[in-house]
């Protein structure tokens, strides 16, 4: 059985994470995340991932803190590689936007 067979048929096996949606801030008139202190500097590759079954809990959170440097927070069920891989593909078609 397929990814896509067992995500259609709800299989346990498979986790569903989406990113977290921002909360629009009337003080500064821009949406905006809670990265707890941990990104410093707003980017369009900013992001928070939280599974359907518990959408206040960021598994994994993702942020720019210099110019060149960003920050990567994450918690099981990611390992390191899994939470590396899915921060990297933040940069992918996104060197255009900023």
């Amino acid at each position: 059985e397929g990814l896509m067979a067992q995500l259609k048929n709800e299989s346990p096996s498979v986790s569903v994470f989406r990113n977290k949606q921002p909360k629009w801030n009337e003080l500064i008139g821009a949406f905006v995340l809670n990265f707890n202190k941990r990104v410093t500097q707003a980017s369009v590759k900013n992001f928070q991932l939280t599974s359907d079954e518990d959408i206040d809990t960021v598994t994994l959170q993702f942020g720019r803190i210099e110019k060149d440097a960003f920050n990567m927070d994450f918690r099981h069920p990611f390992s390191p590689l899994q939470a590396f891989i899915i921060c990297l593909s933040a940069f992918d078609n996104k060197l255009c936007c900023e």
